[in-house]
């Protein structure tokens, strides 16, 4: 029964979204990037780490849609693998500070006490701290790789994502069906799983994706300082890094890059609006 009632509030957030020209539009645009991305390969047939030297800085054309860089590389092949691995360290370190948030959170509202008081103050840490300035620590001292800046956005995201979830089940904790459940003797875990957890998704959906953005941008920042995504592994934002003494003679080896960031920021931008409002009609600005 209760897995109907899932199936049936997915269907229903499903079919509002088809509805919301504000969340259908910004969600095509994410899945036709994702789609590129994925089938990258089957689009060019250049590699994204070959080198051309006798064809280096060529402007677009002559077989290569966004020309080619200071090396010879193609830039429509490296954008494509380089919009892959800038979604790849979006989604995974946003789905884990998203887990840990709200553990964290869920935690802190319902043992109280002690508890509360060390994951809030742990969170209020985390936040105090500039967030460049963090992941530049982590990254010189783990080294620049994707591990380092995966767990660099995590220490980042976890303790704004925690406070929103402790708020959120804090009110979601004084609903007559939680009181209820509590009155016939649920325990505390099954209250959690059963009552709290379910009614987070709509919060933790709206959570994740409006912090895709940024992480992406934080990606990109640091990448383009040099400190993240190393070579021969390739970025959106290491692309733009590299391109910028080109600026002015070669503009489009910027623009590649710096175009895809900024269609995959705003449209998650867009559609994580869009989803606050189905979800919450309550919050929806006129």
């Amino acid at each position: 029964m209760k897995k109907e009632k899932r199936q049936n509030a997915a269907a229903d957030i499903l079919r509002a979204c088809l509805k919301n020209k504000a969340a259908l539009i910004p969600g095509i645009i994410i899945l036709i990037v994702i789609a590129l991305s994925v089938f990258g390969p089957l689009l060019t047939h250049y590699d994204e780490t070959s080198q051309d030297l006798l064809n280096r800085l060529m402007p677009p054309g002559n077989g290569h849609i966004f020309g080619t860089d200071e090396l010879g590389r193609d830039v429509f092949t490296r954008v494509l693998y380089g919009t892959r691995v800038s979604l790849l360290v979006a989604l995974l370190p946003t789905a884990l500070a998203v887990a840990a948030g709200c553990a964290a959170g869920v935690c802190a509202a319902e043992f109280k006490g002690a508890t509360d008081f060390i994951i809030m103050r742990l969170a209020d840490i985390m936040l105090s701290i500039p967030g460049m300035l963090l992941a530049m620590v982590v990254l010189y001292t783990l080294g620049g790789s994707l591990t380092s800046v995966v767990i660099s956005l995590v220490l980042i995201e976890w303790g704004g994502i925690a406070v929103v979830v402790r708020t959120a089940t804090l009110e979601i904790r004084e609903s007559e069906f939680v009181e209820a459940a509590v009155s016939t003797g649920a325990g505390r875990f099954r209250v959690m799983m059963r009552h709290i957890l379910p009614n987070l998704v709509p919060t933790l959906i709206v959570l994740f994706t409006l912090n895709i953005p940024s992480s992406i941008l934080s990606e990109s920042g640091l990448s383009f300082l040099g400190i993240g995504i190393q070579p021969p592994d390739v970025s959106l934002g290491l692309m733009a890094g590299s391109s910028r003494q080109y600026l002015f003679q070669m503009p489009h080896l910027a623009l590649a890059p710096a175009g895809m960031i900024m269609v995959l920021v705003l449209s998650f931008n867009f559609l994580g609006d869009a989803l606050r409002d189905i979800l919450d009609p309550g919050r929806r600005t006129l």
